[in-house]
Formats: structure tokens, C-alpha cells, sequence
């Protein structure tokens, strides 16, 4: 009897800093028990042994920010049964879209000594925008123990277990003491989605969004909220221009400050 085909994994690369790959490389010990399930045939930044396609399950990392990768995103997904997208970048576009704000002419010539040699679209977006996804794992970088769990889900052929809850509750299962009762400290913690056991509330740190928005965020409540501590509407912006300042619920909030008349 032949052997039965283990179902093949290929991780991809778009425009990011690989935190998300390396989190993919940092399972180590996990990444081998499921060696013998899972054929890992495409994944550049552990080998450069590729077996070709089609892939049963493509992680992709990056956003897309140039007409190559608009292109080459539509052939990943021709080639994959499961994609999904894993980090800030491939999820909402990551800090490159802070560009999406912004004129890209004009930083093209500012930093470029030669800008037309440059090839590059105006705007940085999350994979979703370009073609069908059927999961998200948000984080920058991603949570190694929500890709373990994606990965098993996907060999088990049943729904990962994911929260879509805030960093809030984090906050109260871990104990902390929260930042911006006992000291005023801004903190995006209320319309984050949990995923990273509220690592800087720990350390008495606000929130920074790095999961991205949670399944419902009170947006409303949270900017009055903010304006009750005293933030500027240019302090405000800020807080939601970072990792995830393309998603459309922070996006919404980023300028629906900047719209707001400076009132100090």
C-alpha cells in the first residue's frame, strides 16, 4: 500500500520584517511533533527546498504594497486549499500603511535619490483586500500558541479556537492592576482583541493595539474616554496610527480625531 500523502505547508512572504515567520520557526520543539502529519514544502526562511504546489494549508506573511505582489498574492491563492493570513501586515497592512495617509510621491522623492526607479502602489493593504481568506491571526508578531492551535485545528479538520475578546480580560485573568484606573496611562486595551496576555499592562504600560481591533470595540466610548484623560485629538491619532492603523475600526477612530477641532 503506498504511503499516505501528508497534507503540505507553505509558508509566504510579502512585504514585513519576517517577525511572523520567525515566530513560525520559534515553535521548534512543537514544529517536530507535527513533522509527521504535516510535509512543510515551501517555507524560504527555514530552507530552500521547495516542493511545488498545490499546498493544502499557505500561511502568508507581508501586505501587499507593489503590482508584483497584487500579482504574485493571486497565484498563492490559486495554489492553496486553506490560506491564512498570519500578523498585523497581512492582516490590515501593517506600519507600512501609515503611507496610506500620507503622499507617497512625496516620500519617494525626499528619500530616494532616484525615484523613479521605485515601483510601488500608493497605498499598503491587509491580503484580504486582494483575495478570499479563510482565516486571520492578528498580532505583531502573531501568537505562537494561536498558530499551533491553527495548525492542529487545520489537521484535526475542525474550528481553531481563537479569542475575540478584549486585552481587558487578559488584563483580569493575569491579575494586573489596570493602567488606566490606577494611573491615567493611555491604554488600547479596551478595543484590542486579546491574543498576547497583556504583556505591556504587565509591566505598566498602555495597550498598543498590536492584535488589532476586537470582534466589537466601542470606539465612541473609548474616544470620549481618552478625551477625559486629557489627550489631544493629535494624541488620539497617534495612539491609533501604529501597527494596525489600516484596520477599519482604527482607521475610523485616526480620523475621526483628526477631524475633530483641537480643543487645548
Amino acid at each position: 500500500m503506498p504511503p499516505v500523502r501528508r497534507p503540505r505547508l507553505a509558508v509566504w512572504k510579502f512585504a514585513s520584517c519576517d517577525g511572523c515567520q520567525l515566530s513560525v520557526l520559534d515553535l521548534e520543539d512543537e514544529l517536530l511533533a507535527l513533522a509527521d502529519r504535516i510535509e512543510i514544502a515551501n517555507f524560504r526562511e527555514a530552507s530552500s527546498a521547495v516542493v511545488d504546489g498545490p499546498y493544502d494549508l499557505s500561511l502568508v506573511e507581508g501586505s501587499v504594497t507593489t503590482a508584483e505582489d497584487a500579482k504574485r498574492i493571486r497565484e498563492v491563492r490559486a495554489q492553496s486549499r486553506v490560506l491564512v493570513t498570519i500578523g498585523a501586515c497581512a492582516t490590515s497592512g501593517g506600519i507600512q500603511a501609515l503611507r496610506n495617509f500620507a503622499d507617497v510621491e512625496e516620500y519617494r522623492r525626499a528619500v530616494y535619490a532616484r525615484p523613479e526607479y521605485i515601483e510601488t502602489l500608493a497605498t499598503s493593504s491587509g491580503i484580504a483586500e486582494h483575495v478570499p481568506v479563510d482565516l486571520e491571526l492578528r498580532g505583531c508578531p502573531i501568537s505562537k500558541a494561536q498558530l499551533l492551535e491553527t495548525v492542529s485545528a487545520f489537521l484535526g479538520q475542525r474550528a481553531p479556537n481563537l479569542p475575540n475578546e478584549s486585552v481587558c480580560i487578559e488584563c483580569k485573568r493575569r491579575g494586573n492592576v489596570c493602567v488606566v484606573v490606577a494611573h491615567g496611562t493611555p491604554c488600547l486595551g479596551p478595543v484590542t482583541q486579546a491574543g498576547c496576555g497583556a504583556i505591556c499592562p504587565a509591566f505598566h504600560r498602555g495597550c498598543y493595539g498590536c492584535f488589532g481591533p476586537q470582534g466589537s470595540p466601542n470606539i465612541p466610548s473609548f474616544l470620549a474616554h481618552a478625551r477625559d484623560l486629557g489627550l489631544s485629538a493629535p494624541e488620539i491619532q497617534r495612539v491609533f496610527r501604529t501597527f494596525n492603523a489600516n484596520a477599519p475600526a482604527f482607521r475610523a477612530a485616526s480620523e475621526s480625531a483628526a477631524a475633530e477641532p483641537e480643543a487645548r
